[in-house]
């Protein structure tokens, strides 16, 4: 089932992102498929045609024709085409994932936040030292961004792979840009290529997703890890922490239950318990905040397997005031740390946020609390059985009072 839902006027996102997004929100649906919300703006007025003829159609009226335009179609090959054109002929084995990542519109969001993008910018390019003469391997690099700074940072040589058509245009990015003897871009999946090199001194990803661990991109990443990073290179990122927090959310909560008894004069309150078992990405507040957070996983990148994404781990939140707790919020940051000048990309709510915003788990009931009592429990991820892009995951939470 898709659902899309607005964000909530209790939120206190930057003034910056809310003026970037879009004016409906995309759902997060831990255990299903992302659905995308279409654009709410006007489309663009049509295309002002120079130098058009008029044609006769068979009714008698006329159309103008770009002659110019026309001309260029017809121009266009095969080549082009199966470039360009996806062949979903074997849909029942497409992975939605790449497909999703040939759209334009996601490359702007991720490109548009600046948290995201400028600290892969500085991770990179401000530590020259530890990229001059490396070779180096970038994994899903989309339109080519981190690739180019690789290269801007004294990369020897940097191979980008990219297994979705945005591939087509990166190439193209990298020539406009003066750097196509500096990148190589091989699009295929990760597993499935063969790169020209032996070995790679630096792997740069960004892997992330919700929950940092939606999607599971990280699989492709450690397995070029053990196969072609040379002993003691560097992983960028090097390091992930997922962070967990209770959270006061009412008015939402009870818009979202509320919303199921009355629609549209019709009685759907049969839905409300399954609806608030579905986590869901939106950005909190640290305002909203009302416990301390604690580390529920620490990945080290370098060393770990990727069977270490599959976590068991127990927690103790402690209240910071007197309220009613709705729901556990988590969040992640990724740290570059084996550099010269490290630094953190965090998606923590007390910093500025990102397109990755923070995942709210919402408890079936609400939780009276007090200033010092502690809410203990813990929290179990996994991949989902039914797709391995999607995660299964369990809280469970009792209340230690301090009356």
């Amino acid at each position: 089932m898709k659902v899309l839902r607005k964000l909530c006027t209790n939120r206190s996102p930057s003034k910056e992102l809310v003026n970037n997004r879009p004016k409906i929100s995309l759902v997060v649906r831990v255990r299903e498929t992302l659905v995308l919300a279409k654009s709410t703006r006007s489309p663009k007025p049509p295309l002002q045609l120079r130098k058009a003829s008029r044609a006769p159609l068979p009714n008698g009226s006329t159309v103008s024709i770009d002659s110019c335009y026309l001309n260029f179609i017809l121009r266009v090959d095969k080549t082009f085409k199966d470039q360009m054109v996806s062949d979903l002929s074997g849909r029942e084995k497409h992975d939605y994932y790449y497909g999703s990542y040939s759209h334009f519109y996601i490359h702007e969001e991720m490109l548009k936040d600046t948290i995201r993008t400028k600290t892969y910018q500085q991770a990179i390019e401000n530590n020259p030292e530890d990229f001059k003469d490396k070779i180096v391997l970038d994994i899903g690099a989309g339109t080519g961004i981190l690739s180019i700074f690789a290269a801007r940072a004294g990369a020897k040589h940097v191979y980008a792979i990219e297994n979705a058509e945005i591939a087509i245009f990166a190439e193209e990015i990298i020539k406009r840009n003066g750097l196509q003897d500096k990148i190589t871009v091989i699009k295929g999946k990760m597993e499935e290529i063969e790169l020209p090199v032996k070995n790679v001194d630096i792997i740069i990803s960004e892997w992330m997703g919700y929950f940092l661990l939606y999607e599971s991109m990280l699989d492709s990443v450690l397995w070029a890890r053990d196969k072609y990073l040379v002993k003691n290179g560097k992983m960028l990122p090097d390091t992930g922490e997922i962070y967990i927090a209770a959270i006061e959310d009412g008015e939402y909560k009870s818009q979202k239950k509320n919303f199921w008894k009355d629609v549209y004069g019709v009685d759907m309150s049969v839905l409300t318990p399954t609806v608030m078992k579905e986590p869901l990405v939106d950005i909190v507040g640290s305002n909203m905040i009302m416990s301390d957070s604690v580390k529920v996983l620490q990945l080290d990148l370098c060393t770990m397997k990727k069977e270490d994404v599959e976590f068991s781990s127990a927690y103790e939140l402690t209240m910071q005031y007197d309220d009613k707790v709705h729901a556990v919020v988590g969040w992640f940051d990724t740290g570059f740390r084996n550099l010269t000048r490290p630094i953190v990309l965090s998606t923590s709510p007390f910093k500025k946020s990102t397109h990755w915003k923070q995942t709210v788990f919402y408890m079936e009931e609400d939780i009276f609390v007090k200033k010092g009592d502690v809410l203990s429990g813990s929290i179990a991820n996994r991949k989902s059985t039914t797709n391995f892009r999607e995660l299964d995951i369990k809280i469970s939470y009792h209340i230690d009072t301090q009356r």
